[in-house]
């Protein structure tokens, strides 16, 4: 009785300090030391050994991911999959995770792959929980992978929980606590070169007396602002410390008839964000009875409840760029004017500047996920070497999204009724999806009938699955004017009920058939076959059933007699496949035409109408498929000390489904198949066991993929641009080219700027000197100072013509490598990912380096150190008059390097396309485990201690926040843009592991 009680006691406390235990049997540990088990790897529909696999398969253990502090479980497989890109896009905790095999292949939609866990396909991983994952599998060749055949074409994502298991009851509860807090902050002006930056641009304005002059000191008393404390918006917006807590508890037992699994999980974060918080609960339930010796029974329970709050990472469906949280934090004045600076919507607008703490509270956001997944399967042995599967499930998902839009917000100036406009409002909108499978499997291995020199397993199936959709939006304007958020949202009948539209999509069904073949001969030749038929409700007629074959061998090397005697060698494995995947994913309906119906603020009397959809309709649509080749080799050496791999890849996606600009139509574009694209490249990775020893050990991990994109066909066309959309001044900024890589960025070149000498002067006024490149369509109205571009056509002016191609996402290479090690009692892991060779577009720097005229992005705004005083050009003397003297000017600027941030518009050149390539330490681990006898004393196993950070450092040159990110990224044509995210962060977290 005591023993029970000091056990309950040591969970209850260990709860509530936040440290990881494990309760775990002394018998089990000893019998897997001793005993070395072949390791089994998920593939599709099945499992195979690892040394009989003839595709390329990456795995990664779920005790790697759970010692990483993360919410969503691709971020944790960031730099440990060779061919795997793993990019997180913000800092937020509900930031989206692009995640791409092989680089993709789709131009315009999504290339994220096929995520399935334990069976049943989901549109994301970010509701799994990290502690309850066993293991995850990453298909990556089209053999693996054209088991799967619709969206098996951008690879698949096998992830296994820790289901149900025999033998004694068992527990473990593992928590952890952490803190987070600002990576990296952009430099901006201090308040004395904001307040002469103010002055200058008042002068260039020519109104001074009614925008300076009534709100800062004058000129002869600017020093007085070197004394000021500077307001940090920044740190105010996203400088609070993030508590992290993740507590999770699971118990799994029973015997060799009945065993069963629960695990409970919660994580939350607090957030570096004023107003931010992420919460997610998780349940797991699997259950396993074996009623018959032939019949086994199965039954899993997942659900899952995320809720949101904040304004958080950036919309990719949202109205305006010009209600960026981050971009108010850097541009809002340093200095607390009282008549500038204000909390009130009316004063900030007339002011030319959002309070960034409106701005927050005026882009409020409260989002909760919930789904539940039932799936039950029957197992059932008909004769010997012949097994039935059967597997039936649901999902259930169901997602709110509340979005508030203040006074300030682009939305309610442009967007409502005039009457209503300069009112709060929302929109609020409930998603339901319902997802059905059902799959029945029937595999025989021949065994019985070939001997020892041969074996065949076949494998055959049918699989139905259907997806259904229906979303209910309701929009509500003219709020009064003291409404906050939670007002709204409490009192949405206080509002004006602008639109209702309740959507139900056409349903999405997929009916497919398929097989397998593995054949092995001699333990050494191997021959894997597969075929998948898949029949979509998203195509008519012919093109409803698209086909999918694979084929793949391998060779091991190391059985043949004159490799059979080198002790050294334990596998040599060389492989070779080729198979086609399908695609399907692009919305439903898009083969005929659809209508809706839509608010109107313009027709007299009539507030919405119905119109036909914004996407032209192609009832000639059909499957893209993605056609890969590859060679691979497999070695394990040296008593299995240094394992690895090689492969070698060339994947063509043709019938590429684009969403192809249909201007002159009335609708936006039309999907057709009309592309193709290759990727092609090398993977290699490598595990080195360099010291075994009692009491040393040292482990090595590294892998490094090598991929090259290139766009084969645009269905005729040689080019055609794109928008990133973060400034319409900017225009088309990225450039689809036949022939070269997606992601190249498209601008003009930066040549510097305006020297005096570039001018003549009469009467103080300059006028360019013949010969010398105009750039004032672009630039604006060019004198000394101004920036100055290329002429690449050479007709002696700048436009729009001299746009060119400036810059390439794409990395040359992208890698990780791990580090585990043991000294004595100590243990040390350290896990490194980097990037080398691809190009950011940094639109950061060029807002936060430009003041434009214009209201309210301009006046009063602040910049970055990029343009502080002596290094941006002046016209301004020492006695704070406008310097027109050509002589004065060239003296005055002898020193600065910069252009005057004086500008009517934004303008990308490659001045802001920069290096992204960046090494960065992810997480570095450093335990203690006491000492065995001390121990042992108080009743446990084990006790280690250990500090864990996260996000550690990153070496870059790249000058913005953060290297790894992508903001605009609702078009894959649009990567790597840097503008107003949400700033990623530094963490560290202090636990213990105790098993007893």
């Amino acid at each position: 009785m005591k023993r029970n009680t000091t056990t309950v006691t040591c969970i209850a406390a260990m709860f509530f300090l936040g440290i990881n235990m494990s309760a775990q049997k002394k018998a089990q540990d000893t019998a897997l030391k001793e005993k070395k088990i072949e390791e089994v790897i998920m593939i599709g529909y099945g499992t195979a050994k690892k040394s009989d696999l003839t595709g390329s398969v990456a795995t990664v253990s779920g005790n790697v991911l759970k010692q990483i502090p993360v919410s969503n479980v691709a971020e944790a497989l960031t730099g440990k999959i060779a061919g795997v890109q793993i990019t997180t896009t913000e800092g937020s905790p509900d930031a989206e995770i692009s995640l791409k095999v092989r680089g993709g292949g789709s131009l315009t939609q999504d290339s994220t792959p096929l995520i399935i866990v334990d069976g049943f396909p989901v549109n994301s991983m970010s509701d799994v929980s990290p502690s309850d994952i066993e293991n995850i599998t990453v298909l990556k060749d089209a053999s693996s992978t054209a088991i799967y055949g619709s969206r098996g074409a951008y690879g698949v994502v096998l992830i296994t929980t820790k289901g149900a298991k025999g033998g004694k009851i068992s527990g473990n509860f593992n928590s952890f606590v952490g803190y987070k807090s600002l990576a990296k902050k952009i430099a901006v002006l201090s308040p004395y070169d904001y307040a002469k930056w103010q002055y200058e641009d008042a002068l260039l304005l020519g109104n001074k007396a009614t925008t300076y002059d009534l709100y800062f000191l004058p000129w002869n008393r600017l020093e007085e602002y070197k004394s000021y404390t500077p307001l940090d918006w920044q740190d105010r917006i996203y400088g609070n410390t993030g508590v992290v807590h993740s507590n999770d508890f699971a118990v799994r037992g029973g015997n060799d008839k009945t065993s069963f699994s629960l695990n409970l999980a919660r994580y939350a974060d607090d957030g570096i964000m004023i107003g931010s918080g992420f919460n997610r609960d998780n349940i797991t339930f699997n259950f396993k009875n074996k009623p018959k010796d032939k019949i086994d029974l199965s039954f899993t329970f997942k659900y899952s409840n995320t809720d949101i709050n904040g304004s958080g990472a950036n919309e990719q469906k949202e109205f305006s760029n010009t209600d960026g949280r981050l971009r108010h934090s850097v541009g809002y004045s340093p200095i607390d004017i009282p008549a500038l600076t204000t909390d009130d919507t009316d004063e900030a607008v007339a002011g030319y500047l959002t309070n960034p703490y409106v701005a927050v509270a005026d882009n409020d956001r409260i989002q909760n996920r919930k789904s539940y997944t039932i799936q039950g399967g029957l197992g059932w042995t008909l004769a010997k070497n012949l097994r039935f599967q059967s597997n039936i499930g649901m999902d259930f998902y169901r997602y709110q999204d509340n979005r508030f839009y203040g006074r300030s917000t682009y939305y309610v100036r442009n967007k409502p009724l005039s009457t209503f406009q300069g009112l709060a409002a929302i929109i609020m909108s409930t998603t339901e999806n319902q997802s059905f499978r059902m799959a029945n499997t029937l595999n025989y291995d021949f065994k019985k009938y070939l001997g020892d020199s041969h074996s065949l397993k076949l494998m055959g199936g049918v699989e139905y699955n259907n997806f259904s959709s229906n979303s209910l939006t309701n929009t509500i304007h003219g709020f009064p004017k003291s409404f906050t958020f939670s007002d709204a949202v409490n009192l949405s009948s206080q509002g004006k009920w602008f639109f209702v539209d309740n959507l139900y999509a056409p349903d999405d069904r997929m009916l497919s058939f398929f097989g397998r073949l593995n054949y092995e001969l001699f333990k050494k030749y191997l021959l894997t076959a597969t075929f998948r038929a898949d029949g979509s409700s998203k195509f008519l007629d012919n093109n409803k059933w698209g086909y999918f074959p694979s084929v793949a061998v391998g060779w091991k090397v190391n059985e043949e007699n004159f490799l059979k005697d080198v002790s050294w060698i334990n596998l040599l494995k060389v492989r070779g496949s080729y198979g086609e995947a399908g695609n399907n994913n692009i919305p439903v309906g898009q083969t005929v035409q659809l209508y809706s119906p839509l608010g109107s603020t313009w027709i007299n009397n009539v507030s919405n109408y119905w119109t036909a959809g914004n996407v032209m309709a192609n009832p000639d649509l059909k499957w893209e498929t993605t056609i890969s080749q590859n060679a691979g080799l497999d070695y394990e050496l040296f008593n299995r000390r240094l394992t690895g791999s090689l492969d070698l890849y060339k994947n063509n996606t043709k019938d590429l489904l684009i969403a192809f600009p249909t201007p002159g139509t009335a609708y936006d574009y039309q999907y057709r198949n009309l592309g193709e694209t290759q990727n092609k490249g090398v993977e290699v990775s490598m595990n080195y066991d360099a010291i075994k020893k009692k009491d040393y050990s040292l482990s090595l991990g590294f892998n490094i993929s090598f991929n090259t994109n290139e766009i084969k066909y645009l269905g005729g066309l040689d080019q055609y641009p794109w928008t990133s959309n973060w400034s319409s001044a900017v225009g088309s900024d990225y450039l689809t080219i036949l022939g070269m890589p997606m992601g190249l960025m498209y601008g003009f070149q930066n040549d510097g700027r305006y020297e005096v000498s570039d001018f003549n002067f009469t009467n103080g006024v300059p006028s360019l000197k013949a010969g010398v490149v105009n750039s004032s369509a672009i630039v604006g109205t060019v004198k000394p100072g101004s920036m100055k571009l290329k002429d690449i056509n050479g007709d002696g002016k700048v436009d729009a013509s001299d746009r060119g191609v400036i810059g390439n996402a794409n990395a040359k290479n992208t890698g990780g490598f791990t580090l585990n090690a043991t000294v004595k009692n100590f243990d040390l892991s350290a896990a490194f990912n980097w990037s080398y060779g691809n190009q950011v577009y940094n639109a950061n720097k060029i807002e936060f380096t430009t003041a434009t005229a214009s209201s309210p992005t301009g006046q009063y705004r602040n910049l970055s150190t990029e343009m502080a005083d002596g290094i941006r050009w002046t016209n301004v003397d020492a006695a704070g008059n406008l310097v027109t003297d050509p002589d004065q000017l060239s003296a005055l600027n002898a020193n600065t390097t910069m252009w005057s941030p004086f500008m009517p518009r934004y303008v990308f050149s490659d001045w802001a396309v920069e290096d992204g390539s960046f090494l960065r330490l992810n997480t570095l681990t450093l335990g203690y485990s006491l000492p065995e006898s001390l121990v042992k004393s108080i009743n446990l196993t084990k006790l280690r201690l250990y500090v864990s950070g996260y996000n550690v450092f990153v070496l870059t040159n790249y000058s913005g926040m953060d290297p790894e990110v992508s903001t605009r990224r609702q078009s894959p044509l649009t990567p790597a843009v840097d503008y107003s995210g949400f700033p990623k962060s530094r963490q560290v977290v202090f636990g213990a592991n105790v098993n007893f």
